[in-house]
């Protein structure tokens, strides 16, 4: 099976560009995608993007992650409703190194092998160009008829916010970076999201139109959840790949909790097992779905990719001690489980409160497990809060030190995930 085989049964290209097939088969071919430092941390919506690189790698061309940092000032304006706010330089080159760390643990950058990944940033081309040797040079080339007719620029022109001429641009700038590799680093070939499309023709017509050459690109679907929710968000905000934003156990939980229907669309995306191991896994999943085979596959080879089989371990050890036992005391529970439980949320609280006996409600809220005591209450109400694994059913229950873990800890549960560990001193 080769690479774009490979990718159309996974799930993995929408539009492609005539003879994309043929030259892939024909050469190693340098391909790029570019990624945007808008953040010092990729989140699990670049992991698709990622997965190209890695796959491509694997089939044995050569890839190049593009981070963005002249592109970064500008503002894409692809799939967006208004115009995001421009970032510094500063803080652009430090979320540029966050990125390239990210990048570095994926793919191969070893320079002794011929198809080695490289990290370029086009701010290294775009720094000395001045906006007169822009428009002469590289705008000359493309039409204001070509770049309207795009759906990106089109939706944007007709919206009440409009579009400005930096977003405008954005096409001109963004093909200029294909241009570019085209002749420095000889890259053929861009790959990137389905809304990134009208970018990447523009890359393939300039290249057309100023070098005399030929391009290839092709896109990916965007990702998306099958009850309309926003893929790779919760109700934490983005699910990050740095574990300092999204700890491993809940980067684990993200995929855990996927729908059937999710599921078995992700895990053809988002893993590297053979279509007859993923055939064996659904099989087995539907023998007894609510065994939930296919999400445990899904969370378990996503996050040994991401984070590694440590962090995996703990994962996977913590969400045992979390929720296999529902029903057993909290009690069963050692002071190394409830420290060493990864991705609980952790607070401390007044030992003199506890022996005043606080109610229920306001202890909820001064942990800040809730923004507010009306939240707390109402949640309590609905049947939505535990302690030590026992629902609160009255809103005017008091905590004191008959409540105390090993003399020293409460644990609560929020909703069906989210855990609270609360040292008393």
């Amino acid at each position: 099976m080769n690479l774009i085989e490979e990718l159309r049964w996974r799930g993995m290209i929408q539009d492609m560009m005539p003879g994309t097939e043929d030259q892939l088969k024909k050469e190693m071919t340098h391909a790029y995608i570019g990624f945007d430092p808008t953040a010092d941390s990729l989140h699990i919506g670049s992991l698709v993007p990622i997965l190209l690189l890695v796959h491509l790698q694997k089939a044995g061309h050569k890839p190049f992650a593009l981070v963005g940092g002249a592109t970064g000032m500008v503002g894409d304006p692809s799939g967006k409703s208004e115009e995001r706010n421009l970032l510094s330089e500063e803080v652009l080159r430090h979320n540029q190194e966050g990125v390239k760390k990210q990048l570095m643990q994926f793919l191969d950058f070893d320079p002794s092998k011929p198809n080695s990944a490289e990290m370029v940033n086009n701010y290294d081309w775009f720094k000395d160009i001045s906006f007169l040797h822009f428009i002469r040079d590289v705008g000359k080339h493309i039409t204001v008829n070509y770049m309207m007719s795009k759906d990106s620029v089109k939706k944007r022109l007709e919206s009440e916010t409009g579009m400005s001429f930096t977003e405008f641009t954005y096409q001109l700038v963004q093909g200029y970076d294909f241009y570019w590799l085209y002749e420095n680093k000889k890259c053929k070939l861009q790959m990137g999201g389905s809304d990134q499309w009208g970018n990447i023709v523009t890359g393939t017509e300039l290249i057309r139109r100023k070098a005399g050459g030929e391009a290839f690109a092709f896109t990916c679907p965007l990702i998306t959840k099958a009850d309309g929710g926003k893929f790779g968000k919760t109700e934490k905000g983005n699910v990050w790949l740095d574990p300092q934003k999204t700890s491993p156990y809940q980067f684990y939980q993200f995929w855990l909790n996927s729908s059937d229907e999710d599921a078995l669309k992700w895990i053809k995306i988002f893993t590297f097992l053979s279509m007859q191991e993923i055939t064996a896994v659904v099989n087995e999943h539907n023998q007894d779905p609510g065994k939930r085979i296919i999400q445990k596959r899904l969370a378990e080879e996503v996050t040994r990719f991401v984070h590694g089989q440590n962090e995996l371990d703990k994962a996977i050890e913590t969400t045992s001690k979390l929720f296999s036992s529902q029903n057993a005391s909290a009690d069963s529970l050692s002071i190394e489980d409830l420290e060493g439980m990864e991705g609980v949320v952790k607070s401390d609280y007044s030992k003199d409160k506890i022996n005043a006996k606080v109610d229920v409600i306001s202890f909820l809220a001064e942990t800040t497990i809730f923004p507010s005591k009306g939240e707390a209450r109402k949640t309590v109400q609905g049947g939505g809060v535990s302690i030590n694994r026992k629902k609160v059913e009255d809103v005017q229950m008091k905590i004191d030190d008959s409540l105390l873990l090993h003399n020293q800890y409460i644990l609560v549960q929020k909703g069906k995930k989210n855990y609270y560990l609360v040292k008393i001193s």
